[in-house]
């Protein structure tokens, strides 16, 4: 597989695999602690927190990467912005219908389960950070320079001081 020349593509893998790391320890601690703390209902609210808020971040940055296969083509400016635009789409319908569905539902801590929202995103942004400190991108990216420097204005000079009377 070859590497992409968007800079963003290492730094949005990077994150998305450590999130991944994450959201696996944080189910397993989410699960614990819930269920030491509300018994079963504590454990599934924790876990349902913790997925829900790991998907909903992961959809962003997929749909980045997603966007980026299509970088050199005279569409991608529209592709990408229609693809991370329909991302936000997807994450605004399933945030309805997950409101919808959990609403009112026996099983659900509320306590338990904001904590375990909360604590993912807090734990994706320390992510997020910690990947954009530790990536070494160059302050100007994804741009070719040319090789060759012509300066125009110096042939209309030359011509100009070569004619003789």
């Amino acid at each position: 597989m070859s590497s992409s020349p968007v800079s963003s593509t290492p730094v949005l893998r990077a994150t998305l695999l450590w999130s991944a790391v994450v959201t696996g320890v944080l189910a397993v601690i989410g699960a614990v602690i819930g269920y030491m703390v509300a018994g079963t209902d504590g454990l599934w609210s924790a876990l349902m927190g913790v997925v829900m808020a790991a998907v909903f971040l992961a959809i962003t940055g997929a749909s980045i990467l997603i966007a980026n296969r299509w970088y050199g083509d005279d569409l991608y400016v529209p592709l990408f912005f229609g693809i991370v635009l329909g991302g936000w789409i997807l994450k605004f319908v399933l945030f309805i219908v997950a409101l919808l569905l959990l609403r009112g539902q026996p099983w659900i801590n509320t306590t338990v389960f904001f904590i375990a929202v909360v604590v993912s995103i807090l734990a994706a942004l320390v992510i997020d950070v910690i990947v954009l400190l530790r990536m070494r991108i160059p302050h100007v990216s994804d741009v070719t320079l040319p090789t060759e420097f012509v300066d125009e204005n110096a042939h209309k000079d030359a011509d100009s001081t070569d004619k003789t009377p």
